[in-house]
């Protein structure tokens, strides 16, 4: 008895779900796509356990390298060009990012009492009505904070602000430290929002004194005038401190993403799919893996999406054979080869009879 054909079963799998981050399983008929290390040779696979190897590239288990669209890091878009390996380059360190922007969504209490000392003073709490901090960092990556004040003005629906923050030392910067009349003004209307459109306003460059380079940082006041308490809705500024690569995982949408002990995070790669007009034509190649032939046609290669497919991470694709019908068919053949074993057995018995009665 000889093997006459295999064929390829390309239906749709069951998936297992997994703690791995780098595991991904395919709903749908494309395959992933790989490449060995100093070959153009394109492979094709529905079993998507990856993970990277000592040099950083993602690999699947036979060492076969990931392909995907890359993306720009200053631009975090894609880059345009054909699929190629999936490489984290900068596995250590990302570079501090400095601070250019800070947005305050606030709630300034419109009853509050003007406050009857007249000079404002960061120092002394009653010539300001309230006070907020947030964190900026540097070139070098070094924290900073910088206060906020805001003081009702005499004049209706009408608030100064003010800053202040530190060097290095700990002394104070800016004009504000020398007692200036204030930074700016913010102007109500009567239902409680803020007169005229938002307009950042650039505070005068602050030089930390630390060996960083100066910095410009705008600030976006984007407040509310409640007869409500004081209070800070949400805070956001640009900047963020150097970090350390502390994983890297897939997301469902097929992109490498690495994130960063600053909570920053950045995207690799996203995984290229390819999908064929004839999947059961393609040539197997052992461990999984498929070449393109005259029978399967040209693949249609492209990102995750409705067309090839979505992405389900930390899942792989199981074996698409049905156990329990295979189960019956083993069965079956059993009991076949006992039927037969039987026949054999009565033959051999009657022939053995027939030879007795000869004699």
């Amino acid at each position: 008895m000889n093997l006459s054909k295999v064929d390829n079963v390309f239906s749709q799998g069951t998936f297992e779900a997994t703690e791995s981050g780098l595991d991904v399983a395919i709903e749908g008929d494309s395959f992933f796509t790989l490449r060995e290390a100093g070959d153009d040779t394109t492979y094709y696979t529905r079993a998507g356990a990856f993970r990277f190897d000592e040099d950083g590239f993602l690999i699947n288990p036979e060492g076969y390298r990931v392909q995907g669209q890359q993306f720009n890091p200053a631009t975090n878009a894609l880059l345009p060009g054909d699929p190629s390996d999936i490489h984290v380059i900068n596995s250590g360190l990302i570079p501090a990012s400095p601070t250019t922007a800070v947005d305050l969504t606030t709630n300034l209490d419109a009853g509050a009492d003007v406050p009857v000392v007249a000079a404002f003073d960061y120092t002394n709490p009653d010539t300001y009505n309230y006070s907020t901090s947030i964190q900026v960092f540097d070139t070098l990556g070094n924290n900073h904070l910088i206060t906020t004040y805001y003081r009702k003005d005499a004049a209706p629906n009408t608030w100064d602000w003010f800053y202040t923050t530190q060097d290095a030392a700990g002394n104070p910067i800016g004009d504000i430290a020398n007692g200036a009349a204030g930074q700016g003004q913010l102007t109500f209307n009567n239902d409680g929002t803020l007169a005229g459109p938002l307009v950042p306003v650039a505070v005068p460059q602050i030089d930390w004194a630390n060996g960083s380079d100066p910095s410009d940082i705008t600030l976006a006041f984007d407040t509310t005038q409640f007869n409500s308490n004081s209070a800070v809705i949400s805070q956001n500024q640009d900047g963020f401190a150097a970090g350390d690569l502390t994983s890297v995982d897939i997301n469902e949408e097929g992109i490498v993403v690495a994130s960063y002990s600053n909570g920053e995070q950045t995207n690799i790669a996203q995984l290229v799919l390819a999908k064929f007009q004839n999947p059961g034509g393609l040539l197997m190649k052992g461990s999984n893996m498929f070449v393109a032939n005259a029978s399967s046609g040209p693949p249609r290669t492209g990102l995750p999406g409705p067309e090839l497919g979505k992405i389900f991470t930390n899942s792989l694709e199981q074996s698409n054979v049905d156990m329990g019908t295979e189960f019956v068919r083993m069965i079956t053949v059993q009991r076949g080869f006992q039927a037969n074993s039987k026949i054999i057995t009565t033959i051999d018995e009657l022939l053995g009879e027939l030879i007795n009665l000869k004699r």
